[in-house]
Order: C-alpha cells, then sequence, then structure tokens
C-alpha cells in the first residue's frame, strides 16, 4: 500500500512562502536566502519546486499580447533566433483570415515597439504583411521601402504598392515603392525595368535596410503566391530542384540553402544575400502546412524574428528535434 504525501504543515508553510517572497519579489539570491536561513542552497531549490508543486506559489505572467511563452523560448533556443513569437492557442477552430489577423496584429505590436527613427524599413508583399500595417497606428519618421513588385491578381488594396504607402503615411516617412509586376516573361526585360530610375532608386535603398518583414511561402499550391502564379511546368521544374520555401520570390531548400533557378532571374525582388545583409529580419510563418518551409527558412539564417502560430511551431519544433538544426545569425541583438 502506496503512502500518501505528507500534507505540508504551518510551519513548512511559513517557511517556504519566506523563501519563495524573497527569491520572487524581492530578488535574492538562493545563496543569500540559505544563509538566513540557515540551510544550504540545494534545499532552497528543492523548497522552491515544492511550493510550486503544491500550489503555494503560482507565477503568472500578465503580457500584453496572447503568447506562449514556453513556445516562444523553445523556437528561439531551436534555431538560434534573437526572438520568436508564437500566438497562444484560440478556442475552436481559427479561419486562415482569423489568424492571419491575429498574427498581423502581433507583428504590428512588435515592429511598434522596436522602430526608431534611424530605421530603414523593407516591407515584402504579403496579407498577413497588409493585415500588420493596417493595424500600426503610430512609426518614428523613417523610410519604408518595398522589397518586392506587384503581384498580378491582388486587388489594388492589397498590392505591395499600397501597402508601402499606407505605412509611409502612418511614419511621415519617405516611400520607396516599385512599379513593375514581381514576376516577368524573362530576364531582359527584368533587367530593362531595373535600370528605370523610380525603381532603381528603390533597389538603391536594400543596402540601406535595418528591419524587414517578410512572409514565408511553402512550395506548394495555396501555400505561396510565387508558386499560383507560375505555370506548371515551371513549378514542377523548381520543385524537382528541392525548392521547399519562398521569401519575397527567392527559394530555398530544405537545409536553408538559396536556390539559384530560372525563377531568380525574371524577378522583381530584393535578393537572398541583401536579405541576409539586413540586421534584423522579421519572418511571419503561420498554418500547419508551411511548417517544412519555416523550418527551411529559419535554417538559412537569414530570419532574426519569427512570428507564428502554436500548432505550426510545435511541427517546426519536431522538425528540429528530428534534425537539429545549426544557427548561422547571431542571437544577440
Amino acid at each position: 500500500m502506496s503512502r500518501s504525501k505528507r500534507r505540508p504543515t504551518l510551519t513548512d508553510s511559513v517557511q517556504a512562502a519566506s523563501i519563495a517572497h524573497r527569491f520572487y519579489l524581492r530578488g535574492e539570491s538562493k545563496l543569500d536566502i540559505a544563509e538566513a536561513f540557515g540551510i544550504s542552497r540545494f534545499k532552497v531549490a528543492r523548497i522552491l519546486d515544492a511550493a510550486l508543486e503544491q500550489g503555494l506559489v503560482r507565477v503568472e505572467f500578465d503580457l500584453p499580447a496572447p503568447v506562449d511563452v514556453g513556445l516562444c523560448e523553445e523556437l528561439r533556443s531551436a534555431y538560434g533566433l534573437r526572438r520568436a513569437l508564437v500566438l497562444e492557442r484560440a478556442p475552436g477552430k481559427q479561419t486562415r483570415p482569423e489568424m492571419r489577423r491575429r498574427i498581423g496584429a502581433l507583428a504590428a505590436e512588435l515592429l511598434t515597439e522596436i522602430v526608431t527613427k534611424d530605421d530603414v524599413i523593407g516591407l515584402a508583399w504579403a496579407r498577413s504583411v497588409n493585415v500588420m500595417t493596417e493595424a500600426i497606428r503610430s512609426l518614428p519618421p523613417c523610410p519604408i521601402v518595398q522589397l518586392c513588385g506587384v503581384q498580378a491578381g491582388m486587388d489594388m488594396y492589397d498590392r505591395s504598392v499600397e501597402t508601402v504607402s499606407r505605412l509611409a503615411a502612418v511614419s511621415g516617412g519617405d516611400a520607396y515603392p516599385i512599379f513593375g509586376p514581381l514576376v516577368l516573361p524573362d530576364r531582359r526585360t527584368t533587367e530593362t525595368l531595373r535600370k528605370q530610375p523610380g525603381i532603381a532608386e528603390t533597389f538603391g535603398q536594400f543596402r540601406n535596410l535595418t528591419k524587414a518583414v517578410v512572409s514565408i511561402g511553402a512550395w506548394q499550391p495555396g501555400e505561396s503566391t510565387v508558386y499560383d502564379a507560375l505555370g506548371p511546368a515551371e513549378r514542377e521544374a523548381i520543385g524537382k530542384r528541392g525548392a521547399k520555401a519562398e521569401v519575397s520570390a527567392r527559394l530555398f531548400d530544405a537545409d536553408g540553402n538559396a536556390l539559384s533557378t530560372g525563377l531568380s532571374h525574371h524577378v522583381l525582388a530584393i535578393s537572398a544575400e541583401e536579405l541576409r545583409q539586413v540586421p534584423e529580419v522579421i519572418a511571419l510563418g503561420y498554418s500547419t502546412p508551411k511548417a517544412e518551409a519555416i523550418d527551411a527558412v529559419l535554417r538559412s539564417g537569414m530570419v532574426s524574428t519569427l512570428i507564428t502560430d502554436a500548432d505550426t511551431a510545435q511541427l517546426t519544433l519536431e522538425l528540429a528535434a528530428k534534425r537539429p538544426p545549426r544557427p548561422r545569425r547571431a542571437a544577440s541583438a
């Protein structure tokens, strides 16, 4: 017959509460507490652990946004990120637009917090990035730079030119748009357009970027606007080259290596190497079908901050556990 655990006495409880008060509220070290109570620091640690297990002490987080703190830290640590923001699971099943709204709002809060007047911000086209700009109410005066051309078939309100203009109007900084399509018919047309004064001026700003907000797409139907914009033959050819992920029309394999394909020569977009040089790249990647793509892009070392949802974060961590990544970007600020 197993013995039931002894219920803590009043004396034990008061001692544990006093130790917890000193540790959590006063910020005293375990060594200092041990000396004050005449016990070892290891016993102090055991008392603190027991106080949490028994419910005598409860640790609560009152965060300004609904994030899963545990998953944030696991994801940040697994990929050597500067930060990871993981939305808590919402009750009930969420639609894609609702998830996009939550991701965009979280990105807006982060950008509002970290941008200064000395920044130059780059924006890739993505619906989640558009939602983010709608949620931003104020920014210091800084330039806003479009990172890629306009995706054909999108409503005018959703196009990157309008997104850049909206955010520049909020910040009061200069806007650098790209008045040209994202995907062009051939290399010659791409080179001609890149020499146009307005577009050349925007491309010239890429070297000045200090922060960029991009979206991670998976190389599969419905998970990348670039994938959906191409014909079946080109999609298949790129897939055979090992493409798993897409960021601003730049492709990555499962190991995070940038792929050089025919697509790279006929898109108006920042290059993977130029993105890698940006000190802070905030990537928005959400929904479980994108887990492999997120894993691939994080392995590239290009991303410093990831914003995602809890289910996708869990799947991405499982991929990292099976094949531990080697972080390529320093995690320090």
